[in-house]
């Protein structure tokens, strides 16, 4: 396994570690673009790696640096986001959702579109996420962070008790990154 890097990731600012190929040692600072289990995505490097033979498994994968071409491609993938985020805000508008729109985030693979919500989870929403995958072309999620943001990831989320990693409250239930979460 190559080395071990603390990566930033995502518009929930998700943090974990993700292996390298080989020696490859990026600094602080730098962005990259990992593989993680959504997809490919960019994220920027907040350590560089560290000596530890006790080191977990990583997240995910750093593929490359971010180049001028990736950067080209960021913008035109915010535009395709920035018109999915209009439409969906007209879309639950129409449709009179008791739900709100927070964010959309495109994944730098650009076939994955998810849609941040503040709400309960309607039935309408299958339907929604259907119709903005075809008018998208892409994979369409929504996730509603809301209830994991008060509530927590799971039982005794944030205590020793609950194996978790302690900063639930702060952020790791919204980035889905608590050991206590399960996966899918």
């Amino acid at each position: 396994m190559g080395q071990l890097h603390v990566v930033r990731v995502g518009a929930n600012a998700s943090i974990g570690r993700y292996a390298t190929a080989g020696a490859r040692h990026y600094e602080r600072g730098t962005r990259v673009v990992v593989r993680t289990e959504r997809g490919l995505e960019v994220g920027d490097v907040l350590l560089p790696p560290t000596e530890n033979a006790d080191q977990p498994d990583s997240e995910g994968t750093i593929l490359r640096r971010l180049t001028v071409e990736d950067e080209l491609l960021l913008a035109r993938l915010s535009q395709n986001r920035n018109a999915a985020f209009r439409a969906c805000v007209r879309r639950i508008d129409e449709l009179g959702l008791p739900i709100a729109l927070v964010d959309v985030e495109q994944l730098f693979d650009g076939t994955t579109l998810v849609f941040h919500i503040l709400g309960p989870q309607v039935p309408e929403l299958d339907a929604l996420m259907e119709e903005l995958a075809e008018t998208y072309e892409s994979k369409v999620q929504f996730r509603q962070f809301a209830a994991a943001v008060t509530a927590g990831c799971g039982p005794d989320c944030g205590t020793e008790e609950g194996a978790g990693c302690g900063s639930c409250s702060t952020g790791c239930a919204v980035a889905d990154a608590c050991s206590t979460r399960k996966r899918s």
